[in-house]
């Protein structure tokens, strides 16, 4: 009897596999036949398709349809696109989402213009005016978006090592610093010293701005500015880098750097903000992409070790992507597809010929990074955007600074559009892709009237019966929600690790009423404003509303919450309009969640460490007397870190420890263990601090943490965006930034031991126990109340006595019981603790007047126990 192979039953392909497989598939092997004429034929047959599909007219409840599947279309790409593996792929689903996105924007579009504009009347007309505005702005914004990340491109460097060092350009690192702190200087010019580069090919130069002359003889800021002149100028002579000044403050940090420019004679020159501390391996990673001639600057990410006011208020610990991110991670890399990455001032490596060819930094707007890169560009040079972290700066720490950064973007970027107008200036010899970016770029920071236009449109209608949108309702959701839901899927594709949804709007309210100021006088008057440095390094010691950047705004919460308790009254008076008060009342609502959590990014909270902890793993060896334990730090700071120990150790509060960095460096310290934790069977957590560091473990230190650093650890971010989740986590701002700030209790750690010791209190002698002994103090348990060579018994009164006094009283410590030899100590009672059993423990401290005298003895004690 013969057989034959079993043949399943043809099974068709699912609608998942389908997205996932088959079609996309299908499209990479017929788009990669296709020639460029194609394509363009492709497009255009695309546009003649998508116009009946606009246009078309439809009843409410097939709008309504159509709209409930376009939405769940679009929510089984984002799912097929969470599957997918292939980078080629996703961008098909980016492209498809971004048509169907435009086809339902146009659509909504259409329906708006053709059919829902409201002209009854001048404040119906005004106010629907001022919403068209705004929608068109918006639209405006994506379709631009869209095409400035329509590729993502991605970089690798140039392998220096294949190049002859005789052949590597010599690198001047330019470091501009005003006002700011030496310190934060000192750790910017460190780590620009020991990056990796060819030895004689390399030289750091302090630009120091901070003129004391530029003040009379009785103003006290020219003394301060004079000591801090002499201060950087030692600093500058004991790192060996170059301290440099000038004899003006024209134009400030542009001017500052063009002087420079004319002084040095490096090929390439590396620009770093003074709190901007790279990465060693920074020009080694840069440099190889000038080989080609027409480079002109190559930019790397601006990253901040430390949060930023959005990070710090509204306690998002690190969940949300920080503001930054989406330009960095995103945009920069769309812009540098069509060779259109800007130069943003700081971290970057620049051709200096080329720059002195368009003569200078620009110094015609605020934003002079920018507009020198704009000017590059027009002369047809190249722009180079890698992504890699390769600096660690200081975000502004209180709301008003951020305020005051932000400010200055907004009106740079309305400068450069008003005085360069780069989409339609001819004189420009850009490309149209270029145009575009700049124009992308350029108009951003318009967002302020539109944002607060969002805000107030529903509360007019709630408040006042002012309708801006004629016949809001059902139908006008209908064509709306997919217009709003398919653009943030689309977005969604590329955007959901750096930005995550709702987010961004908290960012446009906070800063709409300055957003929108400044750069409404900027296009009216382009020469108006001044560069202005950003403070950093303050800290924040208490809870405190900024009521001066935030009054703007609370006005808006004031009437959207006011406009909100309208509600029940057109419930009860004006039944029939119920579809327009549902759907401003929602829009309300939404506005209110939206702001109070803007609001809040503006109510400062302090900062509980004294310095910002670094999420870094580096190895750390604890030493104490002849025992050596290996670990690895959890987080890491100036001041302290928090290690993890595979066993439990019985450690004094005292070791010394030595900090490795991810290649060469490493620092020694003396730590003090402020805390053990156990995790679990096999790991422990010590929280220590760093005691007295003198200049060379600073020094050493600031290298580990900030220099020697293979892949800083916001590179790649695992979270993705889960909007439900995102807003969520948004609505609950206000019970986060409201909440009881514990620190961390301290408590004392020293080695156990069991000793026999001695109290001499009141002339007498008094016998016990040491059951823990540090550096710092130790712990002693009485055996008896009663006087070893006499009848004195330790009273209440003489506990009393110990307890309020806190006096010095000496103490006899045995190295075991067999050797009769003692050591003799002063300490000072810390507290008195009588315990159920009977017995009496009391703490004391090593004062630190004689920790000169004792502190030997304490360590020989502590090794022999």
């Amino acid at each position: 009897m013969s057989s034959s192979p079993y043949k399943p039953p043809h099974q068709r392909p699912k609608l998942t596999d389908w997205l996932i497989d088959l079609t996309p598939r299908f499209f990479d092997r017929t788009l990669k036949k296709a020639s460029i004429q194609q394509l363009k034929l492709l497009s255009l047959l695309l546009v003649v398709l998508s116009i009946p599909l606009i246009i078309t007219p439809l009843e409410v409840w097939q709008q309504g349809v159509v709209a409930v599947f376009l939405v769940i279309l679009g929510q089984l790409i984002i799912k097929a696109e969470d599957q997918e593996s292939s980078a080629d792929m996703s961008q098909y689903y980016h492209l498809f989402l971004v048509w169907l996105s435009l086809v339902t924007t146009m659509r909504y579009l259409y329906y708006r213009t053709s059919y829902t504009l409201n002209f009854d009347g001048w404040l119906n007309s005004i106010a629907c005016l001022l919403l068209f505005a705004a929608e068109l702005y918006a639209i405006c914004t994506l379709v631009l978006a869209y095409f400035q990340t329509l590729k993502i491109k991605e970089r690798q460097p140039v392998n220096l090592a294949t190049i002859p060092e005789a052949e590597w350009f010599n690198v001047d690192i330019y470091i501009p610093t005003y006002n700011e702190d030496v310190e934060i200087v000192r750790k910017t010019a460190l780590a620009a010293l020991a990056c990796d580069y060819s030895s004689g090919k390399k030289k750091v130069y302090v630009l120091d701005d901070g003129r004391p002359e530029r003040y009379k003889e009785d103003d006290p800021r020219r003394e301060k500015f004079t000591a801090r002149r002499e201060k950087l100028r030692q600093m500058c002579e004991e790192l060996g880098c170059i301290h440099m000044t000038r004899d003006n403050n024209n134009h400030a940090k542009a001017g500052n750097i063009n002087t420079a420019l004319r002084k040095t004679g490096g090929d390439l020159v590396m620009i770093l903000d003074c709190d901007h501390i790279p990465s060693r391996q920074f020009i080694l990673h840069t440099a190889g992409f000038f080989y080609d001639p027409k480079v002109s600057f190559v930019q790397t990410p601006h990253w901040f070790y430390n949060p930023d006011p959005f990070e710090r208020n509204l306690f998002t610990g690190g969940r949300i992507p920080v503001g930054n991110e989406l330009f960095y991670k995103v945009l920069q890399k769309g812009n540098d597809f069509w060779n259109a990455a800007f130069f943003c001032g700081s971290a970057a490596l620049i051709r200096k010929s080329h720059l002195l060819e368009v003569g200078g930094i620009a110094v015609e707007t605020v934003t002079e990074d920018c507009h020198t890169a704009l000017r590059l560009h027009s002369l047809g040079y190249k722009s180079v955007y890698y992504d890699k972290i390769m600096v660690a700066g200081l975000a502004p720490e209180t709301f008003s600074s951020y305020v005051g950064q932000q400010v200055r973007w907004a009106r740079g970027m309305a400068q450069i559009l008003r005085l360069e107008n780069p989409f339609f200036n001819q004189k420009l010899k850009l490309n149209l892709a270029q145009r575009i970016c700049y124009l992308s770029a350029t108009s951003h920071f318009l967002y302020g009237y539109p944002r607060l236009v969002y805000a107030v449109a529903p509360t007019l209608f709630l408040l006042f019966g002012i309708n801006s949108v004629q016949g809001l309702g059902l139908e006008t959701l209908a064509y709306a929600l997919p217009h709003i839901l398919l653009s943030l899927f689309a977005n969604y594709i590329i955007y959901k690790r750096v930005r995550f949804s709702f987010w961004n709007e908290i960012f446009e309210f906070a800063m709409a009423f300055q957003a929108g100021w400044v750069t409404l006088l900027a296009l009216i008057n382009p020469k108006m404003g001044s560069f202005n440095v950003t403070d950093k390094g303050i800290s924040v010691t208490e809870r405190i509303f900024d009521w001066e950047s935030m009054r703007g705004l609370l006005i808006v919460a004031g009437v959207v919450t006011c406009s909100l308790l309208a509600v029940p009254y057109w419930l009860l008076l004006r039944p029939e309009d119920w579809q327009a008060v549902l759907v401003n009342t929602m829009w309300s609502g939404f506005n209110l969640i939206l702001v109070v959590a803007a609001l809040l990014v503006g109510f400062e909270q302090p900062q509980v460490r004294s310095s910002h902890r670094l999420q870094r793993h580096l190895t750390v060896i604890l030493s104490s007397n002849d025992q050596v334990i290996m670990g690895e730090t959890v987080n890491i700071s100036e001041t302290g870190a928090l290690i993890s120990l595979e066993s439990w150790p019985n450690l004094p509060d005292e070791v010394d420890i030595e900090v490795m960095g991810d290649f060469t460096a490493s620092a020694a310290l003396t730590a003090r263990i402020i805390r053990v934790s156990p995790v679990n069977d096999t790991e422990t957590l010590l929280a220590i601090d760093f005691i007295n560091p003198n200049r060379a473990q600073l020094d050493a230190l600031s290298l580990v943490l900030y220099s020697d650093v293979r892949e800083w650890y916001s590179q790649k971010r695992e979270d993705v965006d889960k909007p439900m989740a995102s807003f969520g986590f948004l609505a609950t701002s206000l019970t986060r930034s409201l909440r009881d700030i514990n620190k961390t209790n301290r408590k004392k750690v020293r080695k156990q031991v069991h000793t026999a010791s001695q109290l001499y209190w009141d002339g007498h002698f008094f016998s016990g126990v040491a059951t823990e002994l540090g550096v710092t103090g130790l712990r002693l348990e009485l055996e008896d109340t009663k006087a070893v060579f006499s009848d004195k018994i330790l009273g209440q009164q003489d506990l009393h006595t110990m307890r309020t006094v806190k006096p010095l009283v000496g103490l006899l410590l045995h190295q075991d019981a067999e050797n009769p030899s003692s050591s003799r100590f002063v300490a000072e009672i810390a507290g008195v603790e009588e315990q159920a059993s009977g017995k009496i423990a009391i703490e004391f401290n090593f004062p630190e007047k004689f920790k000169q005298r004792q502190d030997t003895k304490i360590k020989q004690l502590l090794q022999l126990l």
